[in-house]
């Protein structure tokens, strides 16, 4: 992880997890000393910021990576908008779901920030979501634009879009009119997870959720910084206690 993610890793080693990077190709040999697999935001080593964006995983390391989960392994995979998702969606195919490559905004101002709540059912209700004890509750996370993603088989949908964000694809990235092709996002997901063989799979369209940032020359508040994200480090805590079977057992 870089720097942006450093709170999500602080809250990974306060929980107990051992966190490591990994800058080796991704092989059997090198999965093995792996419990979770973290991949955020992954790029080719040489990005082109217009499309199209090369894979960020050779086939070999997909084929690894998906017969390691589904020998029990656990992969967190988060994949944010244009290039990331184009990127990642070799990997994301593995495992059954289509990344969308674009930018999940408001049609009105193409901002992104967009609240998930448990009482509009745009938060899905999960062991992720309820947790063991009241404090492990998640009434609502909020992201930060990001993608949108499809599945192409069962998943448990944690975070779903509704009517007010339409999927942007521009040629460059960020250059966003009313004239940029672009689809509804409404039913499409934010973040979902999956069983996979013996493994587990969690994976999210939006990377910012999980940093904690100051962005921008107007120092703006994202991810965990964001007042309105307060469950957010909760919500990041829930995913991983998932993936090592804590909350969930099998």
């Amino acid at each position: 992880m870089d720097g942006r993610y450093s709170t999500f890793a602080r809250l990974l080693r306060k929980d107990g997890f051992v966190v490591a990077p990994n800058r080796d190709t991704l092989t059997a040999a090198v999965l093995e000393r792996a419990r979770v697999l973290v991949i955020a935001n992954a790029l080719p080593d040489t990005v082109d910021w217009v499309e199209p964006t090369q894979p960020a995983f050779t086939a070999m390391e997909v084929a690894a990576v998906e017969q390691w989960v589904n020998d029990g392994g656990s992969l967190l995979l988060i994949a944010d908008h244009t290039p990331f998702a184009r990127a990642a969606e070799n990997l994301a195919a593995a495992f059954g779901i289509v990344f969308q490559d674009g930018y999940a905004v408001r049609p009105t101002d193409y901002s992104g920030q967009y609240v998930f709540r448990r009482g509009d059912n745009t938060l899905g209700t999960d062991i992720i979501t309820t947790g063991r004890r009241p404090e492990e509750r998640i009434d609502s996370v909020v992201s930060f634009t990001g993608q949108a993603f499809r599945a192409l088989r069962p998943v448990r949908a944690l975070m779903t879009i509704d009517s007010t964000l339409t999927l942007f694809f521009p040629i460059t990235d960020r250059e966003i009119t009313a004239e940029t092709p672009h689809i509804a996002a409404v039913g499409l997901l934010q973040g979902a997870v999956l069983r996979h063989g013996q493994g587990r799979v969690a994976l999210f369209g939006e990377a910012a959720m999980f940093s904690a940032q100051i962005a921008g020359p107007k120092r703006i508040r994202m991810g965990m910084n964001n007042p309105s994200a307060r469950q957010n480090g909760q919500f990041a805590l829930n995913v991983m206690r998932w993936l090592v079977g804590v909350l969930e057992p099998d």
